[in-house]
């Protein structure tokens, strides 16, 4: 009987090891960009694709909303059988982006509506800017909590997931916007968080997180504690660039991953266009596709990886 169960324990362990799957492969597009890509994602190893939308084309008077493209996006991609994860974008990264509704800019209540940002990712860094919500204005964050309850009304349980974006911004340190702090931040960011999370009560719901303003090394408990919320709360966290090893991430979210491994309900990791970008320092060059996926599988957790199509591997 010891032998049996001894053999059975054994098995038991194989299997388990066994069970360990990859990460599944998205393909990572902007709204509009779905037909361009469809042989990419016709391919047997894309499960879905991830689709980033604006606020702008989403609301584009206020109150009124224009759904459209998601509509056509979602029957595409069902046709396809595979899976769409939305990403509701506040936040741009070109000095013309400025892709919220007009009323934001021009009601007097809203204080402008967006904030200048000072960098862009990547590395060979362009000199520019960008913009982000003003997400600790109370006025603004109510209009975006709007959008996504609307979002939920319709698409809930029907898209695979949706996924807030970074909470990483670059603000003037001299000159802040008005009403802005790094407390004032987190405590919107983590209350769209909770709201999403109760609207979309059937399909994930992910926030991407790889630095918070004013933070190193969790000297402010900002990641420790959104990670904590998140797994109490089943909501997924991931990030918009995988970087083996890199010393910025390693003192930031990627430690909270490799911790929390295993303990979140989704893990959603990209390679968007900036990563490409990123080299191995070992090696001189940009990073693999291999070198991508196993520190994503082995050290960060991940569920899923949303490739940039500009991938390398997926132009073969």
């Amino acid at each position: 009987m010891k032998k049996i169960t001894s053999l059975a324990a054994g098995l038991a362990l194989l299997l388990s090891f066994q069970a360990v799957s990859a990460a599944e492969h998205f393909l990572y597009t902007s709204s509009g960009e779905l037909s361009a890509n469809r042989a990419i994602i016709e391919r047997s190893d894309i499960g879905g694709v991830q689709i980033v939308y604006n606020w702008r084309q989403l609301e584009p008077e206020k109150g009124k909303y224009d759904f459209s493209q998601i509509e056509q996006d979602l029957a595409g991609v069902t046709a396809l059988k595979k899976k769409l994860f939305i990403q509701i974008q506040d936040r741009f990264f070109q000095p013309k982006a400025k892709n919220v509704p007009d009323y934001l800019m021009a009601e007097p209540q809203y204080g402008g509506g967006l904030a200048p940002q000072f960098d862009n990712p990547g590395e060979n860094k362009p000199v520019g800017y960008g913009w982000v919500a003003m997400q600790w204005n109370p006025t603004v964050r109510e209009r975006y909590r709007k959008l996504i309850a609307a979002l939920a009304e319709k698409f809930d349980g029907k898209v695979f997931g949706v996924n807030l974006p970074e909470t990483s911004i670059d603000l003037s340190t001299k000159n802040p916007p008005a009403g802005f702090t790094c407390d004032a931040y987190f405590a919107a960011e983590m209350e769209n968080l909770a709201f999403a999370r109760k609207a979309f009560a059937n399909s994930q719901v992910v926030q991407y997180v790889n630095f918070w303003p004013c933070e190193w090394e969790n000297d402010h408990e900002y990641m420790s504690r959104l990670f904590d919320f998140a797994e109490r709360n089943k909501i997924g966290l991931g990030g918009p660039d995988i970087v083996p090893g890199r010393k910025a991430q390693m003192k930031n979210s990627y430690p909270f991953f490799n911790r929390y491994k295993g303990r979140l309900s989704f893990v959603g990791m990209a390679v968007q266009e900036p990563t490409l970008t990123y080299r191995n320092p070992e090696t001189k060059k940009p990073f693999t596709k291999a070198e991508f996926e196993k520190f994503a599988e082995d050290y960060l957790g991940a569920d899923v990886i949303f490739w940039s199509s500009a991938s390398p591997w997926l132009k073969k």
